[in-house]
């Protein structure tokens, strides 16, 4: 099979440089190997996403000549499709549902802290419910629906970190698949599109390397094969944290509207993935210097004043 990559940014902003980073070298990992590029459009935060960040981000792609290949796929239309894999879950015996909110979970005394993103390691309190505690239960709340973890390491070969192990069932928990405003969980999604789009090689920014353990769990359970796995180390501003949509974090739609030359652009994304030393480039240059072992293993710190030098904004 051919590769095939994505791009699955979500229209809470203006894109940043960071941002387009990973757009730049998933559409380069695909057109280096002759394969084909996707775009998904991660909308399923309706609070924060807007159309005019979504009209902004197709222009800036556009503008920055990293097309794709087939209609891009809408994850805010797929609500049934999600429903389908929840189901199929559910008959395996996978999954149950979570009446707990947040603050339950974060007062149980074994609940020691998890990874973040999804706060305490949830200790499994609706996993014994019986069927008349649930009833009961669901009468004052919605639930929301928690896969249960496998227990022991579950381990990977990422084309950049390396061998990467976690215990999920230790570290996470049972975690969330869906909401309970019956909307799919991110973990879900992803491993349910990126199989619908015969996705075989995912390149993304290493802050949701944690993730893919359970994703890859969630591969299994539905009977998929997983993709191969890239985890760039992200771009930082010079305060060491990561570039946010935001705090402006020099967006792309500002630069273009500014009338700066695109290839200077790139040639700044390349010079912080190790294929160009800063000067302006073309994508066509740029193809043909892609490789995957000249990516960076380290975060790359984006200091403002060789940025507006690389992009000539004095």
């Amino acid at each position: 099979m051919s590769l095939r990559g994505r791009f699955a940014p979500s229209p809470t902003g203006r894109i940043h440089l960071g941002n387009a980073r990973s757009a730049l070298l998933g559409w380069l990992q695909a057109r280096a190997a002759g394969g084909r590029f996707l775009l998904r459009i991660e909308d399923l935060d309706r609070a924060r996403c807007r159309p005019a960040f979504l009209d902004d981000l197709y222009r800036d792609l556009t503008w920055l000549g990293l097309d794709w290949d087939e209609p891009p796929l809408v994850q805010s239309a797929r609500g049934e499709v999600y429903q389908a894999a929840l189901e199929t879950l559910e008959r395996a015996g996978r999954v149950y549902p979570c009446f707990c909110t947040r603050a339950e979970i974060a007062r149980a005394a074994s609940a020691p802290h998890g990874l973040g993103e999804e706060g305490p390691r949830y200790p499994g309190t609706c996993a014994a419910l019986t069927p008349e505690a649930r009833a009961a239960r669901a009468a004052t709340r919605p639930p929301a629906w928690r896969f249960q973890a496998v227990p022991g390491e579950w381990c990977f070969e990422d084309g950049l970190h390396g061998r990467y192990c976690q215990d999920v069932a230790a570290a996470v928990g049972d975690f969330v698949v869906r909401r309970n405003d019956g909307v799919a969980s991110y973990q879900l999604a992803v491993v349910v599109d990126d199989a619908a789009s015969g996705i075989t090689d995912v390149l993304r920014g290493d802050d949701l390397l944690s993730s893919t353990p359970r994703q890859l769990q969630l591969y299994d359970a539905l009977g998929v094969t997983p993709p191969r796995f890239w985890h760039v180390p992200l771009v930082l501003g010079e305060d060491g944290k990561r570039l946010a949509k935001r705090e402006g974090a020099f967006a792309v739609a500002e630069l273009r509207e500014r009338g700066i030359a695109v290839e200077r652009v790139l040639g700044l994304l390349a010079a912080w993935s190790g294929l160009g030393d800063g000067s302006p480039m073309t994508r066509e240059e740029l193809i043909h210097r892609f490789r995957p072992e000249s990516l960076p293993r380290s975060p790359v710190v984006a200091h403002e004043t060789l940025l507006k030098e690389a992009l000539g904004l004095g």
